[in-house]
């Protein structure tokens, strides 16, 4: 059994992004897609993956882009059935993608494990709305920094927090620095909110929250592991990790707190089955912690 615990709907990076998810027969654009490469590798960058993310931003940024466009229901079924998926988490950011275009697809999709958001952009009772969104089954709260242009560390994410803790359910946070529009759009993201001492602050200011570092913080793990290895309520989930780091993850945080994910569709799901694969080099348990025990376990699901 398989849980993903990072995926996505809809057009994450604009207004009314969920009517996406309703679209029919849509297919990716065929441009040049540095992730598709990074994929074929299984996520191998031989310690040039900066270098190479800087190098070729602009194309990497554009393939996203692309990825992004094909996150319909269709799509994401189809995906699914590929590689066997039993659940996938899906995030809403919010205001694009928001907790009710989430929840009405999982009326549709019953392998859709919806999480909720916060609008930093309207003024409302967030402790309501979130209070609001768990009592119709969001099992987790998203939050995105660069897309939203709120930092971790901001007032409005603390308050946030503070009013979903009392639910006791997860937290995801995207991190590690990352691009989403291309120059002439600069403004409507700050990448440099993806930087690991904002996690690191925000998760060490709530020890009673478990958090899920999106990403084990990119081509940044090696900070998250520096800097947060200590942490009991930090997991990692492995989307964009190579095998030697899932490995290396997995000896810092421990094996029960790695989880599967691909982010799709800015990944997609098989090549990052691979790589957990080849990471725990035929060791059973561990693929089916990882797979999906240790996210069942933390999100409260019963096989």
């Amino acid at each position: 059994m398989i849980i993903d615990i990072h995926s996505h709907l809809g057009n994450i990076l604009y207004p009314n992004g969920g009517d996406l998810i309703w679209k029919k027969g849509v297919k990716m654009e065929k441009i040049h897609d540095p992730q598709g490469d990074n994929e074929k590798l299984l996520m191998r960058t031989f310690g040039l993956g900066k270098y190479f993310y800087k190098l070729l931003e602009k194309q990497t940024t554009r393939g996203q882009r692309a990825r992004n466009a094909i996150a319909t229901l269709e799509n994401l079924q189809n995906s699914l059935n590929e590689a066997q998926i039993d659940y996938t988490v899906c995030l809403p950011i919010a205001p694009y993608v928001t907790f009710e275009d989430i929840a009405r697809a999982s009326k549709k999709e019953n392998r859709i494990i919806p999480f909720t958001s916060v609008d930093f952009t309207s003024v409302h009772d967030v402790g309501a709305k979130l209070a609001k969104d768990v009592s119709e089954g969001a099992m987790g709260l998203k939050l995105h920094p660069i897309i939203q242009r709120v930092p971790l560390t901001d007032n409005r994410t603390i308050e946030a927090v503070q009013q979903f803790a009392r639910h006791e359910k997860p937290v995801l946070i995207h991190a590690g620095k990352a691009h989403y529009y291309l120059a002439d759009e600069s403004e409507k993201h700050v990448p440099e909110y993806g930087n690991i001492e904002y996690a690191e602050k925000l998760v060490r200011s709530f020890p009673n929250v478990n958090f899920i570092l999106g990403h084990a913080g990119l081509f940044w793990q090696d900070q998250v592991r520096k800097k947060l290895g200590d942490c009991k309520n930090v997991w990692v989930d492995t989307s964009f990790q190579s095998p030697g780091i899932i490995r290396k993850l997995i000896r810092t945080f421990g094996p029960e707190k790695v989880m599967y994910a691909s982010d799709w569709p800015w990944g997609f799901r098989m090549p990052h089955i691979k790589t957990v694969k080849v990471a725990c080099r035929g060791d059973m348990s561990l693929e089916r912690m990882i797979y999906y025990e240790n996210a069942a376990g933390l999100l409260g699901i019963k096989a």
